[in-house]
């Protein structure tokens, strides 16, 4: 017996019908903005740098340690330095989970709340469903990692000042050099978490259970961070994506050196492409029945 979603294909001929007028980006982003998960999340994000502050009130200014100078130590050194410090601590694992959340809850959420079978009858095509809600997870991924700086750039220079980022190494970049470096960051954390956005994706097309398609992929991820400190594994290493996920400090250097970032960008994208496919391929074969 053919499914409600197999059934609206004569539909497709309707005088009027356009598919690529049909759930438009705009709508499914007032729609998964209004999301309570999204809220707390952008909450979380928001919270963190104050959360850093007052740690670091309590605690005192941080300083070396075994003559050893890192990225942690110069937090309050400026604005800036707050900013690269908040980039620091949380691109290992806090920017995973919105990126797994927006992209892992996206289809995964709308089969659970039984409401994926009536977009498809509307009819929505397959691909023009998937397409908008990648680009709108995506889109709130990108979103959530802007935010972060956005905020602790905001709150370090209220608490610390306006000034150059000084760099654990020695020297500095003066603000508008370490803005446009912070920006590459950004970008590069952002591109470095297309695996997980790929994972999550992939698994939301697969399961009803949107915590299942969210803790897939932020477990795959953690076991990918596993791997990658076994050096055992000595060049094979190269080859994962969490291989290069702090690559970006090269960028916050006197001299960037850019050979890391690029290769790190080359392996994701590479990955994510081979996930994305995989989701599209595997969604227009699938039997949606809820």
């Amino acid at each position: 017996m053919s499914t409600l979603a197999e059934r609206t294909e004569p539909l497709h001929a309707a005088p009027g019908y356009r598919a690529g007028r049909t759930l438009p980006l705009r709508v499914e982003l007032a729609r998964q903005l209004k999301r309570r998960r999204t809220l707390i999340m952008a909450g979380i994000l928001t919270a963190l740098p104050f959360v850093l502050l007052i740690a670091f009130a309590i605690g005192g200014d941080p300083s070396g340690r075994n003559g050893q100078v890192t990225l942690m130590d110069t937090a309050t050194a400026s604005g800036a330095n707050f900013a690269a410090v908040n980039l620091f601590v949380s691109a290992g694992f806090l920017l995973v989970i919105p990126v797994a959340l927006f992209c892992g809850d996206t289809v995964a959420s709308e089969a659970s709340w039984s409401s994926l079978r009536y977009l498809l009858a509307a009819p929505v095509p397959r691909a023009r469903l998937l397409w908008s809600k990648l680009v709108v997870g995506l889109g709130l991924s990108l979103a959530a990692m802007i935010l972060l700086p956005v905020v602790a750039l905001a709150v370090g220079t209220a608490a610390y000042g306006w000034g150059p980022l000084q760099l654990p190494t020695g020297g500095a970049l003066d603000p508008g050099t370490a803005a446009g470096r912070l920006l590459v960051v950004v970008a590069f954390i952002f591109v470095s978490q297309l695996v997980t956005a790929g994972l999550a994706f992939w698994l939301s097309t697969k399961t009803d259970a949107p915590l299942g398609a969210v803790g897939g992929a932020v477990g795959l991820t953690i076991v990918g961070n596993v791997l990658d400190a076994v050096t055992a594994l000595g060049h094979w290493r190269d080859f994962l994506p969490a291989h290069w996920q702090f690559a970006w400090a090269d960028a916050v250097q006197p001299h960037p050196e850019w050979s890391g970032m690029i290769q790190g960008t080359a392996i994701s994208i590479t990955y994510a492409l081979v996930l994305f496919a995989l989701a599209f391929r595997g969604f227009a074969r699938k039997d949606v029945v809820s």
